[in-house]
């Protein structure tokens, strides 16, 4: 029997491959998404080192951030890859989560929301400032997949209703994230006097590596409000979770259509939300010592210098005319 040619063996490896995605996927399963989205300073890039094994200080986030990682499967077989990307600026760049969300890789994608504990009057509308946009783009993406491939939309939204069992209580009451959420609450050890943040840093892994390589899915749960809560998609109900912590007759004064913007309200009660400006803390990048390349500075400079001579030129061409009129 002869030897197979090369062009059979290529031809033979890309049936493999096309048989082990989905239709019209262009995206190996092998290879996922993480986007990390939460609170500014709030430990996005911290989690993303540990969760790759990079021993480094962690530089601040100015805007969209990837990196990626790789997870060997066993000899002779091609690694996992898993893209992570990172928003900084808190709430500040909402346009830029549109970025790495596309229709190639939804079915792929996974989102991490990272909310800062300690600041705790920032936290609500961080959530739901980061949520809201990253649905809003969601849903379009899956309307735009919807017309070139319905079959793989209708997937999507049955694998996210998968996590909640059929009689689960809430189901009637609740609208799941269009696709995988996990949400971190960080800088947890800072309200214990003996810290534990190593733990649970490895318990934070553990998921993140569920989600970029599909590895290692927990099903443990901890509802104990005096220890970190754990608790995996579809395995807690709010009747479980109890009434919100006012009287109850205070509670038919507030108006609300959910649980959830009951708990808002109450929420807001304890820690109301500050009115502050979220694009004043934005810097500059160009100015960023960390971004700094001689070559690139000086032209800037020059740049900068021939755009304020335009200015003054225009100032007085303006004034020649006002003059002149």
């Amino acid at each position: 029997m002869p030897s197979e040619t090369l062009w059979e063996i290529a031809k033979a490896e890309v049936e493999k491959r096309g048989s082990n995605e989905s239709e019209g996927d262009g995206v190996e399963i092998g290879e996922k998404s993480v986007f990390f989205i939460g609170s500014k300073n709030g430990g996005k890039t911290t989690i993303i080192l540990r969760c790759l094994d990079r021993d480094e200080p962690p530089k601040p986030t100015l805007a969209l951030e990837y990196t990626y990682g790789r997870r060997a499967k066993g000899h002779n077989i091609p690694k996992d890859i898993a893209h992570f990307w990172e928003l900084g600026g808190g709430t500040s760049l909402l346009d830029l989560i549109s970025i790495p969300i596309t229709s190639d890789t939804l079915r792929t994608f996974s989102i991490v929301l990272v909310l800062d504990l300690s600041k705790p009057n920032d936290l609500w509308p961080t959530m739901e400032s980061l949520l809201q946009a990253t649905k809003l783009h969601v849903d379009k993406v899956i309307m735009k997949l919807r017309k070139k491939n319905a079959k793989a939309a209708s997937e999507l939204r049955q694998k996210i209703w998968s996590n909640m069992q059929k009689d689960h209580p809430d189901r009637e009451l609740i609208d799941p994230f269009p696709i995988p959420l996990v949400i971190i609450g960080s800088k947890y050890d800072i309200f214990q006097f003996t810290s534990k943040s190593e733990a649970l840093l490895l318990k934070i892994r553990g998921v993140i590596n569920q989600l970029a390589f599909g590895i290692d899915k927990s099903k443990s749960i901890c509802v104990d409000q005096n220890k970190p809560l754990f608790i995996t998609a579809g395995l807690d109900s709010l009747s479980q979770i109890g009434s919100p912590p006012v009287p109850d007759n205070d509670i038919g004064k507030l108006h609300a259509h959910s649980p959830m913007e009951l708990w808002e309200k109450v929420y807001e009660k304890f820690f109301p939300p500050k009115s502050i400006n979220t694009l004043k803390d934005v810097k500059d990048p160009a100015r960023d010592p960390q971004y700094a390349e001689s070559e690139v500075d000086e032209m800037r400079i020059q740049k900068d210098q021939e755009l304020e001579q335009y200015k003054r030129s225009s100032s007085k061409s303006w004034k020649q005319i006002e003059l002149d009129s």
